[in-house]
């Protein structure tokens, strides 16, 4: 293990908001102009690579991850040492003007593999959940931290939640949200280190950011993942990639790699809904296992209504990862979340 690196694990935040003014709601934080999301980024410490939009939802590549403005939520995910939280304020302040109210607030991430280069307030959960309990306003009353622990001692998952006491409300401006969607957060470590190498680009290749990442979504098999995806991708020199893509109307999945070797690391994350095809989610997994073939991985199921995550180990079992532990907690706004570890048998 390398005494430092760069930090692949992502920290993630999603925010919720309403209105009452239904022109407000059809576009929403969508009306945000470009220099305030700019701005909203460099309190985070990160900028805008590339950018895909359609009718429902626009997503960002950042020079660290991903960001998805939708008309009443927004979703940050940020590596390296950014300062995710800081985004808060800001948007809390852009969105007031738009008419919009925070009614929830979701913020997640695994365990840090160089904790000690996170800056404030990023340096432990505890401080994080601290400036989440000072910097969220008063109405969102219902609040949660927990650390989901796991047997394989490099992952855990935080979790906060926070939302108001207004659900019938919220209900009725998310009405499919709490219910029907679920969120797959998947976090991989320990990459085979030959397929790791198709995340390096060739010194001097000459070619942008947007052709080479091209080139790497279709040579790694991460074109096969969600075939039909509007993928908007990005590779990083000397090394990484970033892709998000758009899968069928308001869903998106996003993948990030950090390939080095002895911190290597990739995430992959979606949304899906609970009436899909029960095939979907074991065949999303199993392809993004072939692109990485990762030693040790979790997978996080968040989901209001529906036991999605038995599907989980059932799909990664005959892929040669056992699944060695498995915690599930409730969440308010969120629903229930269930945490899984794997590791491969070679191990």
């Amino acid at each position: 293990m390398a005494v430092s690196g760069f930090e692949g694990f992502e920290k993630r935040l999603e925010l919720h908001f309403f209105g009452d003014d239904p022109a407000v709601i059809d576009m929403g934080l969508r009306q945000l102009e470009f220099e305030s999301l700019e701005q909203v980024l460099h309190a985070v410490q990160c900028t805008v690579v590339s950018a895909v939009g359609n009718h429902y939802f626009d997503a960002y590549v950042l020079s660290e991850s991903s960001l998805f403005v939708y008309p009443t939520k927004i979703i940050i995910k940020t590596c390296g040492t950014t300062q995710l939280l800081k985004s808060i304020r800001p948007l809390l302040h852009y969105a007031h003007h738009l008419g919009l109210t925070l009614c929830s607030c979701r913020y997640t991430r695994g365990s840090f593999i160089f904790p000690k280069a996170q800056p404030f307030p990023h340096t432990s959960f505890k401080e994080e959940v601290i400036y989440l309990e000072e910097t969220l306003p008063s109405n969102l009353c219902y609040r949660k931290a927990s650390v989901m622990p796991s047997k394989v001692p490099s992952h855990s998952w935080h979790v906060f939640t926070a939302s108001n006491t207004n659900e019938a409300h919220m209900a009725l401006t998310h009405p499919h949200i709490p219910d029907v969607l679920y969120t797959l957060e998947i976090c991989m470590t320990e990459l085979d280190r030959v397929l790791a190498r198709k995340f390096f680009r060739r010194p001097n290749d000459n070619k942008t950011g947007d052709t080479a990442g091209k080139e790497m979504t279709e040579i790694t098999g991460i074109n096969d993942i969600n075939p039909g995806a509007l993928i908007c991708d990005f590779a990083f020199d000397p090394c990484g990639y970033s892709m998000n893509g758009i899968i069928d109307g308001d869903r998106y999945s996003t993948i990030h790699v950090t390939p080095e070797d002895g911190y290597s690391y990739a995430s992959f994350e979606c949304v899906g809904s609970i009436y899909d095809d029960r095939d979907d989610v074991a065949n999303v997994l199993k392809k993004v296992v072939q692109v990485f073939r990762p030693a040790t991985m979790s997978v996080s199921t968040t989901c209001a209504s529906h036991e999605v995550w038995t599907r989980v180990a059932s799909a990664l079992e005959p892929l040669g990862l056992k699944c060695r532990s498995c915690a599930m907690d409730e969440f308010p706004a969120a629903g229930s979340v269930v945490f899984q570890a794997f590791t491969a048998r070679r191990k």
